[in-house]
């Protein structure tokens, strides 16, 4: 007969999330920015190991311990793919041509002073149509990043601004799979969960919308006319810009509003984007095959594939655009996977052993009403998004574990879907070793805790929904919830 494992102490629970705190401040001291290209990943895996032998010492086998580790790295392989098939997509659309004519009408186009306004709203817009932040960052936003590296901006800005209006977007849209995670875990349904959703998100990125204009109209891009002119050369001398490259971009926009899954569409529009290439841009392709004597098809075939695997490069004059267009490839994302599988390691093994468990169950000790409850959620959220690696789990623990106290509470489970919103979704991007850190530091070629302070919307969002908490506005009890507007809003004024 199996023993039953003993339930994890306040203490367990600690140990490992103290050790990789630890770990993880030695790495940055020790390694900088380069502590996410292995040292980061080490330090997950021993915190993971540390909590392994602290599940062992009460009692799960091995073998438990080690099957909780595939299913949370399974969770997340079809975010992998997508990961891998962005990097693809950006080889072959830079070699198409695509993100350089998107650069460089943009720099003729977009004003330096509004220009991060402009990014943000530009991507609230794609991102609430389609319903993917990811998506977004991998389309538009790359060419976003590109401007601005024309423009003299500095990059981490318009990657805050980028994200911001991305998560926007992607938290409002009904297309979204996480919109439609929270309310189904929380026992609401949709379109309850997204109005409530407005009160806390709208000022959120009106204000980030505000901080953003403040800050382009405050500086001026370092570029000079005859740097933007050397760049518009460039492009032009290498590329040949035609609205035509533009089809692989609006092809995988098009599948990602009609919902068709992301792992298909982009690499779809990857692959896309090599016909393109080889169509539009054979001088391009030219240069850039491996090897001159083989034959036009050969050829082809070679720049396309490498494209893919490897990604684009190019040695011209101008070592700006150099840099800015020598990217992509799934390899460049194999970094980013291996920080990925090391996070949802440490993760999973912390949810298989209980020790998650009892740091949330320990959070609820602190509430003592409402606006105590939500804000214990929304530390709750994050606390899960830094020690899991992944927005689902912080989505579905919390959600399972408070839905019982909202409901014995009185309170309507949409301001609990809310909640899940205003913090897990949201600080997903700003974590490194998270997937959607990971993926946005990967993606935009801007590290995570260099954007992390610009990305307003989502530093702004979760302290506005705690100041609702503790003033108890637009916070909705459970039994008015089908009653009118007028009957609910004075539900408002009561205490928490």
């Amino acid at each position: 007969m199996t023993e039953t494992p003993k339930p994890a102490t306040l203490v367990d629970a600690l140990t490992p999330v103290a050790v990789l705190i630890c770990l993880l401040g030695l790495s940055v001291y020790l390694y900088g920015d380069n502590s996410s290209y292995g040292a980061n990943q080490i330090a997950l895996l021993i915190a993971g190991g540390v909590a392994a032998l602290i599940g062992i010492k009460n009692g799960h086998g091995w073998a438990g311990i080690e099957a909780g580790i595939v299913r949370g790295i399974s969770s997340a392989l079809g975010a992998i793919l997508i990961l891998l098939a962005v990097g693809s997509l950006i080889g072959t659309w830079i070699l198409a041509g695509t993100v350089p004519t998107m650069i460089y009408f943009g720099l003729q186009i977009i004003n330096p002073a509004f220009f991060y306004v402009t990014s943000c709203l530009i991507c609230v817009l794609v991102s609430v149509t389609i319903g993917s932040s990811w998506t977004t960052a991998g389309t538009v936003g790359v060419a976003l990043i590109g401007i601005s590296h024309g423009l003299g901006l500095p990059l981490e800005i318009t990657a805050g601004a980028i994200i911001s209006g991305a998560y926007f977007g992607d938290k409002m849209s009904p297309l979204s799979d996480t919109t439609n995670l929270a309310p189904a875990v929380s026992g609401t349904d949709l379109f309850s969960h997204i109005g409530h959703m407005v009160w806390t998100t709208t000022p959120s990125i009106l204000l980030a919308l505000l901080i953003f204009l403040v800050i382009g109209l405050s500086g001026d891009g370092t570029a000079t006319e005859t740097d933007m002119s050397a760049t518009l050369s460039v492009l032009e001398q290498h590329f040949n810009i035609d609205i035509l490259t533009l089809v692989p971009m609006v092809l995988v926009l098009g599948m990602a509003y009609k919902k068709v899954p992301a792992f298909p569409t982009i690499m779809i529009g990857a692959l896309l984007g090599g016909g393109v290439a080889v169509l539009l841009q054979p001088q391009a392709v030219a240069a850039f095959a491996a090897d001159s004597s083989h034959s036009d098809v050969l050829r082809n075939l070679d720049a396309v594939w490498t494209a893919l695997f490897d990604g684009f490069s190019i040695t011209t004059d101008n070592p700006a655009v150099n840099d800015l267009l020598s990217r992509g490839g799934m390899s460049s994302m194999l970094n980013t996977v291996w920080l990925i599988l090391c996070a949802l390691t440490f993760g999973s093994i912390l949810e298989q052993t209980g020790l998650l468990q009892r740091l949330v169950l320990s959070a609820l000790k602190l509430v003592h009403g409402t606006g105590s409850l939500i804000t214990t959620v929304i530390f709750t959220c994050i606390g899960t998004n830094i020690m899991t690696g992944d927005q689902y789990i912080g989505i579905v623990l919390p959600g399972r574990m408070f839905k019982a106290e909202f409901a014995r509470r009185g309170l309507d489970p949409k301001n609990l879907s809310r909640t899940l919103e205003d913090s897990a979704t949201i600080t997903s991007a700003l974590i490194p070793w998270n997937t959607c850190g990971a993926y946005m530091a990967s993606t935009l070629g801007v590290a995570t805790f260099a954007y992390l302070p610009f990305a307003f919307f989502n530093l702004i969002n979760p302290f506005v929904a705690i100041l609702y908490a503790m003033m108890n506005f637009r916070i909705v009890p459970l039994e008015v919830s089908a009653e009118s507007p007028e009957v609910a809003e004075s539900a408002d004024s009561q205490p928490g």
